[in-house]
């Protein structure tokens, strides 16, 4: 009996030393912070990061002149006090400063009131086999078709369309699934607001739809991608309201810039050229500040 005993402890000894060298090998190891797919340990190379990785201050990024050609009724306040905070301008709330920031301003003239706002997105992909450039290109195909544009033909990007169920925290557009329902009866209600007044352009050259060369469109030369909207709201009984809005990317960012006028006076309309080039020159500005 106790050589058959002896006979047996190699091998139990043996065995106890396999499990416990199986044990080891799946056990601890490297495992990161990255949960998502594609990262280390899978099979798939994980997508490029952006090449943001912070934003700008919003209300620092518009200088005074810029300013004072955009809101003109800034000049004349005569309170200095009051002037400097009007300057400044009022950071507008986000849920995540580190992914999203903006400021706006505000300004009643003699003849006008206008409204200024500018809006930072940077856009980050939780799934790994998506880019965050890629991701950033999604949001803007979503403001895109909201403006009614589609990408120009040959556009490197691809118009891929974000779901509600495939967009990430943050990157969708709000509405949910019901956004491009809301989106299409937007369409129509901005269409109905344009024609519902014959009124519209009264006292001015300016008529409801912009001229041509001067509609809606996707811009070159701006960042990766860019477009302009021109929206003139009109009514019988109130003053014609006219926004401009500048979209444009570069990499994982995502600029909107949102240019107001109302007259004081119904008749009044404002000027879609001037309008226009003011927006576009703020978009080049801020555009020339993230290629440094």
């Amino acid at each position: 009996m106790q050589r058959k005993a002896k006979a047996c402890v190699p091998g139990v000894a043996a065995l106890i030393a396999a499990l416990l060298t199986g044990c080891t090998a799946g056990s601890g190891g490297d495992g990161g912070d990255d949960s998502k797919p594609g990262g280390s340990g899978s099979s798939t190379a994980a997508a490029q990061p952006g090449k943001y990785r912070t934003l700008p201050e919003p209300c620092g990024e518009v200088d005074t002149d810029t300013l004072d050609a955009m809101l003109p009724g800034i000049a004349e306040m005569e309170d200095v006090e009051q002037r400097e905070k009007a300057y400044e301008g009022t950071p507008t709330g986000t849920y995540d400063t580190d992914r999203r920031v903006g400021c706006r301003w505000k300004v009643e003239s003699s003849g006008a009131s206008h409204h200024l706002m500018i809006d930072f997105e940077r856009v980050v992909s939780y799934d790994g086999t998506v880019s965050d450039d890629a991701r950033a290109a999604e949001v803007y195909a979503t403001k895109l078709r909201e403006a009614g544009l589609t990408r120009p033909p040959g556009s490197s990007s691809e118009d891929t369309s974000p779901t509600a169920d495939d967009s990430e925290p943050g990157d969708k557009p709000q509405g949910g699934k019901n956004a491009r329902r809301d989106d299409d009866k937007g369409k129509k209600d901005k269409k109905d607001k344009e024609t519902e007044s014959p009124e519209a352009g009264a006292g001015s050259s300016e008529s409801a739809t912009p001229p041509p060369g001067l509609e809606p469109r996707t811009l070159p030369d701006l960042g990766d991608e860019a477009f302009i909207d021109d929206a003139l709201t009109t009514s019988a009984s109130a003053s014609r309201h006219r926004t401009v809005t500048v979209v444009f990317r570069t990499s994982n960012v995502v600029v909107t810039i949102e240019y107001d006028e109302q007259p004081g006076r119904r008749t009044d309309v404002p000027d879609s050229k001037e309008m226009q080039d003011k927006a576009q020159e703020l978009a080049d500005g801020l555009a020339g500040e993230f290629d440094e």
